[in-house]
């Protein structure tokens, strides 16, 4: 067996999101014929590290220059000295720019860059800072490619980033369909039980900011009493949707259930999946909710409106009141529920099936490398 390739990841965060998640997806997916190095601009934030199979090869050095700091030629020229002993660079988001920077300055002798583009937090939500426009510009000429997942991610790296086409690669984000159609776990959501007559409003996100979760409890204290809410995730604005839940009367109808792996084990345990995020592009929860069979409410962000089935598409709301009509029609109606979740388990099952996304970014990394067929022989 050839040497495996030493590949480096630049993450803003290595908490388990959607960019996280896939990016674990990969590495165990090529198994022992890649090593990995992780860094994060947040170096506390490695919640995804426990999703690693065993047997992958992964370091997360403590030794390692800074994704974070001035921009500054000191710090660009220690981060190009450590890319060196790299075979392939792989970076995520604003967060590791630095390391796009670096490579624009020092490219001669660094390994191939390759930069992922998932999405904005909440300082961007509604409007795209110049200055990082201007930054990624100058930043991005070496790439050997840009990836993204959504069409409007796709149309702002050609548009507002003047990158050229040849070097955008939309793929999109793809999960193991086959295992959500399988019953869920019946303890999966500790805590959980399901009472006649309960209709369940589940959500999975982090709890940023930027998810705008506050907004979900508002909107599910509006329905009947028989409707509850469970959000898997973890993060800062737990106490902030506490408190709204608070303030609204309905603590005992919002579950708050923390971080949980495997959502193929309980995403069948919700009747109706929302989103209520002020930011998304292509957002892996909306897929995995479709595998499930579930019908989808959400805001009018980012792809997710052509992400669903067709019968899902006159849910997809926006406004915030448009975001409780649509869980009010689908609270009063489980023959359209079963309808809609139909329809999306089938769309999911013909276009998000991980195998395909596995197979496009085996096949970039590997063009990257100059190994054909290291990740798909």
């Amino acid at each position: 067996m050839s040497e495996p390739a030493k590949i480096l990841h630049l993450h803003s965060t290595f908490s388990l999101g959607g960019k996280e998640a896939r990016a674990v997806r990969l590495m165990n997916a090529f198994g022992d014929r890649a090593r990995h190095t992780i860094l994060s601009a947040m170096p506390e934030a490695l919640g995804a590290r426990d999703a690693i199979d065993p047997d992958i090869a992964a370091d997360f050095p403590h030794d390692a220059p800074s994704l974070v700091g001035k921009p500054g030629l000191r710090r660009y020229r220690a981060l190009a000295r450590y890319m060196r002993q790299f075979d392939l660079v792989l970076s995520y988001n604003w967060g590791s720019m630095d390391g796009v920077m670096t490579h624009r300055l020092f490219g001669s002798g660094l390994p191939a860059i390759i930069h992922h583009e998932d999405g904005f937090n909440a300082d961007e939500a509604d409007r795209l800072k110049a200055k990082r426009n201007i930054y990624r510009r100058l930043a991005f000429p070496t790439l050997h490619a840009l990836v993204v997942p959504s069409d409007r991610l796709h149309a702002i790296a050609h548009s507002i980033w003047k990158q050229p086409e040849r070097r955008i690669r939309q793929i999109a984000n793809g999960i193991p369909v086959a295992r959500y159609a399988e019953a869920p776990d019946p303890g999966a959501i500790p805590g959980f039980e399901r009472q006649p007559g309960d209709v369940v409003i589940g959500t999975i996100a982090g709890l940023r900011e930027v998810k705008d979760l506050p907004r979900l409890v508002s909107a599910v204290a509006a329905l009947p009493p028989h409707v509850r809410l469970v959000i898997v995730g973890q993060g800062p604005e737990r106490g902030a949707i506490e408190a709204e839940a608070l303030r609204c009367g309905i603590v005992d109808r919002v579950m708050l259930a923390g971080f949980l792996d495997r959502p193929w084990r309980y995403t069948g345990h919700f009747d109706i999946f929302a989103l209520s995020s002020r930011s998304e592009q292509f957002p892996i929860s909306v897929v995995e909710a479709m595998a499930a069979g579930i019908p989808v409410a959400s805001p009018k962000v980012g792809d997710v409106e052509t992400m669903v089935s067709a019968e899902n598409q006159p849910l997809i709301a926006l406004s915030e009141t448009d975001l409780a009509g649509a869980l009010g029609k689908l609270v009063a109606d489980a023959a359209l529920r079963s309808k809609i979740g139909a329809a999306n388990r089938a769309k999911a099952q013909s276009d998000y099936d991980e195998s395909g996304m596995i197979g496009a970014y085996a096949a970039l990394y590997e063009g990257a490398l100059g190994r054909p067929g290291l990740f798909t022989a």
